[in-house]
């Protein structure tokens, strides 16, 4: 049985998601504020958190935020009743799995749950025990999520950590956009792409202090992990 920390401070919908997910064979952990969210979160468990955007004390961003630096495997979905380009933007760029607008239907919030629950354990089978290789000056190191340049480490969240891995399995190729969208994301629309658009922007900043790696793009084409 999967857990699943849910944050959300309506009552009605919130007992309602409660009941729902419940009945799917979840555990549930409900609580109605971030704050107190995050005092659980290092205290427990979860395979999922499910957070309300616009909440008191702890806000779903500011929250998810937080949970990361705690945590950064941990898969979150953001629920809104904001449909606000700016925010779905916001929500990616802090690595949501999903970002659902309200209403919606409890059936929907189940499905996506479950396909996030997949991707998350077919990682973990075809993930190799032990991944360490050198890319260029760096070191990197897959099964740790860390990227290594001298003394200074930088921390990935697992979708970095795949994409670097994927992009060095195909390095000094021309990668389609949608080959790597449906190779880590396992989905190729508007909102995954926005998001891969970030992480690849990351990835830049992550190899900038050496000149003989490139992640050079093609407009609408996709890009090439380059290293000379």
């Amino acid at each position: 049985m999967k857990t699943i920390l849910l944050v959300e401070d309506d009552l009605d919908f919130g007992n309602i998601l409660q009941e729902y997910l419940s009945l799917h064979e979840f555990h549930v952990i409900w609580l109605k504020d971030g704050e107190e969210a995050l005092k659980r979160i290092h205290k427990s468990h979860f395979d999922i958190c499910v957070f309300d955007v616009m909440m008191p004390k702890l806000d779903g961003f500011s929250l998810a935020e937080k949970v990361i630096e705690y945590n950064p495997e941990i898969s979150f979905v953001f629920l809104t009743a904001r449909n606000h380009k700016e925010d779905k933007i916001k929500g990616l760029k802090l690595g949501a799995d999903d970002y659902i607008i309200k209403p919606f239907e409890a059936e929907e919030l189940i499905l996506r749950i479950q396909n996030i629950i997949k991707r998350t354990q077919k990682k973990a089978v075809d993930s190799p025990s032990n991944t360490s290789f050198s890319i260029g000056k760096y070191q990197f190191f897959k099964t740790r999520l860390e990227l290594k340049y001298k003394d200074s480490i930088q921390r990935l969240t697992e979708k970095e950590a795949a994409l670097i891995q994927f992009l060095f399995e195909h390095k000094n190729q021309l990668l389609k956009r949608n080959e790597i969208l449906e190779a880590i994301w396992k989905a190729d629309d508007f909102f995954t792409g926005r998001s891969m658009d970030v992480f690849i922007s990351r990835l830049r900043k992550y190899f900038k202090e050496d000149a003989s790696i490139k992640i050079e793009s093609i407009r609408g084409v996709g890009l090439e992990f380059k290293i000379s």
